[in-house]
């Protein structure tokens, strides 16, 4: 996937579903802790020096598995490039839970199976399809293919 520069400095500006400074060391050899702000917004983690207001990095949350490495560390590794690993230290347990259940909120594909699920419901429990009336319902991105049972037709 591509990116323009300017857009994504653009989208680091706008209000953040979280934000803190924390340890990060990235996936190279060599590589150390640093302190950094770290920015969730959208489905993109900015990760900015402490005292710039440009990132100097993002992560597009898609395809990767957040894991919890101990009380107050996490880590992000890309599902196509398992090597390519980012771990992050917290300043508490209770913060790097808040991180590790934002971030895992924060993909395309959780937000998609929470549409596809809680459309399931509303069709089950009113016969309706709540996509319907925008048109979309046909769209293949909502259709139910992620081991949810598929919509019954509706009632004649």
């Amino acid at each position: 996937m591509r990116f323009n520069e300017k857009e994504l400095v653009f989208l680091s500006r706008q209000p953040s579903e979280k934000a803190a400074e924390l340890g990060m060391k990235g996936p190279k050899k060599g590589d150390v802790m640093k302190r950094r702000l770290v920015k969730l917004i959208v489905n993109f983690l900015f990760y900015f020096r402490t005292d710039e207001e440009e990132p100097i990095g993002a992560l597009l949350l898609e395809q990767c598995r957040v894991e919890k490495e101990d009380d107050m560390a996490f880590s992000i590794a890309f599902l196509d490039e398992a090597e390519r690993k980012y771990l992050f230290e917290c300043d508490s347990r209770e913060q790097c839970l808040e991180w590790i259940d934002a971030i895992v909120k924060a993909s395309y594909e959780f937000m998609r199976k929470n549409l596809i699920f809680y459309r399931s419901e509303i069709h089950r429990l009113t016969g309706k399809d709540p996509l319907e009336q925008y048109g979309i319902s046909d769209e293949t991105r909502f259709q139910v293919n992620s081991g949810f049972p598929p919509l019954p037709p509706p009632p004649t």
